[in-house]
């Protein structure tokens, strides 16, 4: 079982900048992967930014250049720094970790969600 725990969002004006944090606990686990998902009302959550433990890195389209995301392995931690952000960034940021089982499968933990707010 993996615990995820997310801080940092807010309230933001729109340009401003936000970094969220989360951090993976649990016992004895290893994982795989570790990101950020969004969903704002109405929409479907989607995939903001993912980090693999094999050293790639994804980001949505709509949020390349302004987004970076920073994890640590031997922490368990993952970071995602929000520049330049706009209004259509407002969403519940959600953090996600796929844990890596033997022998699989490999199984996907959500955080509770952190609001972010832009908005002048």
């Amino acid at each position: 079982q993996v615990q995820l725990v997310e801080s940092g969002g807010g309230l933001v004006q729109p340009g401003g900048s936000l970094r969220l944090s989360c951090a993976a606990s649990g016992n004895d686990f290893s994982i795989n992967s570790i990101g950020w998902y969004r969903q704002a009302p109405g929409k479907q959550r989607e995939l903001v930014a993912v980090s693999s433990t094999g050293g790639s890195i994804n980001y949505a389209e709509s949020v390349k250049g302004r987004c970076t995301i920073s994890s640590d392995n031997a922490k368990n931690t993952v970071d995602l720094q929000m520049n330049s952000l706009k209004p259509e960034d407002t969403a519940v940021y959600y953090c996600y970790a796929v844990e890596r089982r033997f022998p699989g499968p490999n199984y996907g933990y959500w955080g509770q969600g952190i609001q972010v707010t832009v908005s002048s």
